[in-house]
């Protein structure tokens, strides 16, 4: 009989992780459990993807705000420093700036507005239009900003982030000075010492500031890039993609992960016969319409990955296909034609009409997402998410 069903995924339930713990053989076994208890067969193909929280979590992968300072003072020895452009978060970024202000005496936190870099509004666009604020060219101080909006609340967390991040800096015992503003060099006005705290747009912050004359510069994936006094660390990231574990305490992205999917596939591999493609995932990088957040405060979606996510889909727009190059046929006639159609398509169909509209993103960005949709961040146990008939086409049966 021919199958039905395309594309399925499942949120699979996982042990509590700790730090020691080994993921490979913990998601290998889950996966394996899952099949077993739902009677459904592994297939080449499959993807097995483990979200990035768990990853870190079982290598150790921790750090306190004292050793996130110690790494401060380490590289700003005057105490005087600007934290540029950081989003609007308390569970992504309220403890590292809570570490950086720890090894500080006076911090300039400049914030981007009317939102920040993944969408977290200060303030309306429209409110911003009316005061005849030009975002691209006015810098705001803290006074600006409160007579023009007054006290804003987040729209979903209901936090006023300019006074939740002057509270978290002075709570330390440093001094703060708050700037609004959308060009990095704006701060150099006041601080030729500075921390770029945006994630995507950090290699072209760091690049501006230090030709317009910033003395020292750093990226968030520069603080703790090795390990200090015993912390954990990314040597790639930083602290980009920490996450809060407690309120001195936080979680940063994993390390190492190629190995750990290579072992996951292997075990599969092993206990199945069947090759399976197995990713890390962190956030999925969709936008939520209503509050038009960017889901994407991840320095990438897939850290790690097997080789056959590599690349992008290649795929026809049936209804393309249906609408133009068959728009006579009908009924079987027009499903032969369009199979005969995928199973010669090119190689490469890039460029071409009838792959229009389908999308052009990296194939861990997409199944990212997929992901991170799946499992969720709150209390549904789901770390883990197997994904079955994701390179299926419409001939597969």
């Amino acid at each position: 009989m021919e199958r039905l069903i395309g594309t399925v995924s499942r949120g699979v339930r996982a042990p509590i992780i700790r730090s020691g713990d080994n993921i490979a053989a913990i998601v290998a076994d889950s996966v394996l459990a899952a099949a077993k208890s739902e009677n459904i067969e592994i297939r080449d193909r499959d993807v097995v993807a483990v979200t990035e929280a768990v990853v870190a979590r079982a290598q150790g992968n921790y750090a306190t705000t004292d050793q996130i300072a110690a790494d401060v003072k380490q590289k700003f020895p005057s105490g005087e420093l600007a934290v540029i452009f950081p989003i609007l978060s308390r569970n992504r970024f309220s403890i590292c700036l809570k570490g950086i202000a720890k090894g500080a005496k006076k911090v300039y936190l400049m914030l981007s507005y009317p939102s920040d870099e993944v969408g977290n509004a200060l303030v309306d666009i429209d409110e911003v239009d009316a005061a005849g604020i030009d975002p691209w060219k006015d810098v705001l101080t803290e006074a600006d900003f409160r007579k023009h909006f007054g006290y804003k609340k987040h729209r979903f967390t209901g936090v006023d982030y300019i006074q939740f991040y002057r509270d978290l800096i002075t709570e330390t015992g440093a001094e703060c000075e708050i700037i609004l503003a959308n060009d990095c060099r704006a701060i150099l006005k006041y601080t030729k010492n500075v921390i770029c705290a945006d994630i995507h747009s950090r290699a072209r912050s760091k690049r501006l500031l230090k030709a317009a004359g910033a003395e020292i510069v750093y990226g968030l994936d520069d603080i703790l890039s090795q390990s200090v006094n015993g912390s954990g660390y990314n040597a790639d990231y930083g602290l980009l993609g920490t996450n809060k574990a407690t309120e001195d305490t936080v979680k940063l992205f994993p390390r190492d992960c190629q190995a750990v999917v290579d072992d996951i596939a292997d075990r599969l591999h092993k206990a199945t016969g069947k090759n399976v493609e197995v990713m890390v995932y962190g956030d999925g990088a969709f936008k939520d319409p209503v509050g038009k957040i960017w889901e994407l405060a991840d320095p990438i979606v897939s850290p790690a990955h097997t080789a056959g996510l590599v690349g992008q889909p290649n795929e026809l727009k049936l209804k393309y296909l249906a609408d133009n190059d068959f728009a006579g046929l009908s009924g079987q006639e027009l499903k032969d034609a369009i199979s005969a159609r995928i199973r010669t398509k090119d190689s490469n169909l890039v460029g071409k009409m009838a792959s229009e509209g389908t999308t052009p993103r990296q194939l861990t960005d997409l199944i990212g997402s997929l992901c991170d949709l799946t499992s969720g961040s709150g209390d549904k146990g789901t770390p883990i998410v197997w994904i079955q008939g994701y390179f299926d086409n419409f001939t597969n049966g």
